[in-house]
């Protein structure tokens, strides 16, 4: 054997490919030790059957056809398939096969893909499993929304038998007028919620021109008691943008959890001061949300702080579920979200809508 033969041999010999020559009659003539190692038969096992024993038998009519194709002069590109080896594991295989018509021959290489394939079966099912969790949870919001208008309904139906002209306490009358100015802000959220869930089923939420001032006016009225109870002072200069083309329902829900979030974490040796400010920059509606609360440390938070579940502060009533809510609303219609914060310097949340 001259050297250049012998380099041939070689290179045959050493490919972690898989190297084959086929005859038109469907057994092997030439083969790679690659083929014996993957399979696990010997090279005398493997000349003395038809290749098609051991391709997995869901795949043998679709090898078939593939084979047919190829005495027909045309060429095979990426043709994947599936081998059973001798100790009975399924094997993934991606051919590239050429014929050579007037020897009657087809010359092969093959690719072991198995491990490819495994990474592609995971992520389907991981993406079913996640498409079925969000519909679950969707169906739990669904649900939970729908079920609790009852209840609050019955409540401002109490409230509105009350006859308080003839109530002589004042402070009483008060209450009685914020437990009705706070239901009735409750029914319309669990109403909106429902409406945007049934929106969401055919597209996305609407947009619409949001009244900034207005928005923050209802949430304020809402929460009128937690805010005058906890001395908070909240500052809104919406003077270079009053309005943004968002979702309503979203920006109450963002206003709500923001402030509630800033009351509930305040520092205790100041009462909370909040600042919100709307501005314009390269193109896009800004929305900046700044408090002097007790603040995150970012290098320990910083890839955590809108997850789900997530929570950074002992507090008894941390559910970890605002923030999550305040950047689902704003991402969810193509905007963005961004924090800066310092233990006990507060927090400032920068919100960009698409103008």
């Amino acid at each position: 054997m001259n050297g250049t033969n012998f380099n041939y041999e070689l290179y045959f010999d050493l490919s972690p490919d898989l190297l084959c020559i086929a005859g038109y009659d469907g057994y092997f003539k030439k083969i790679n030790p690659a083929v014996s190692k993957l399979l696990g038969y010997s090279m005398e096992e493997l000349y003395s059957r038809p290749i098609n024993d051991f391709v997995y038998c869901a795949d043998k009519r679709a090898t078939n056809k593939a084979r047919e194709e190829l005495t027909r002069a045309k060429p095979l590109l990426h043709f994947e398939n599936r081998y059973k080896t001798k100790s009975g594991e399924i094997v993934w295989l991606s051919w590239t096969s050429y014929p050579i018509e007037d020897e009657q021959l087809i010359f092969a290489i093959a690719k072991n893909i198995t491990h490819k394939k495994q990474l592609e079966a995971d992520r389907s099912a991981l993406l079913s499993q996640l498409s079925t969790s969000n519909k679950d949870l969707k169906q739990l919001t669904y649900t939970t929304s729908h079920d609790l208008r009852a209840p609050v309904n019955n409540v401002l139906a109490v409230l509105d038998m009350l006859d308080i002209s003839k109530f002589t306490d004042e402070e009483a009358i008060e209450l009685v007028k914020i437990l009705k100015l706070s239901g009735e802000y409750l029914k319309e959220s669990l109403d909106n919620y429902v409406d945007a869930l049934s929106e969401k089923h055919q597209a996305h939420s609407r947009l619409e021109e949001v009244n900034l001032s207005e928005t923050l006016n209802k949430v304020r009225k809402s929460i009128q008691s937690l805010v005058e109870t906890s001395g908070t002072f909240i500052h809104a200069d919406f003077s270079t943008l009053d309005t943004i083309r968002f979702n309503r329902a979203y920006m109450e829900s963002i206003f709500l959890n923001l402030i509630t979030n800033s009351i509930k974490y305040a520092r205790s040796d100041e009462h909370p001061i909040i600042q919100i400010r709307s501005e314009k920059a390269d193109g896009r509606d800004l929305l900046i949300f700044s408090d002097n609360g007790m603040g995150f440390d970012m290098e320990k938070v910083n890839d955590k702080i809108f997850g789900l579940h997530q929570k950074f502060h002992h507090h008894k009533d941390s559910k970890g579920i605002g923030l999550y809510l305040v950047h689902n609303h704003i991402t969810s219609l193509g905007g963005k979200i961004e924090v800066v914060s310092e233990p006990n310097r507060g927090t400032t949340f920068t919100m960009s809508f698409k103008a």
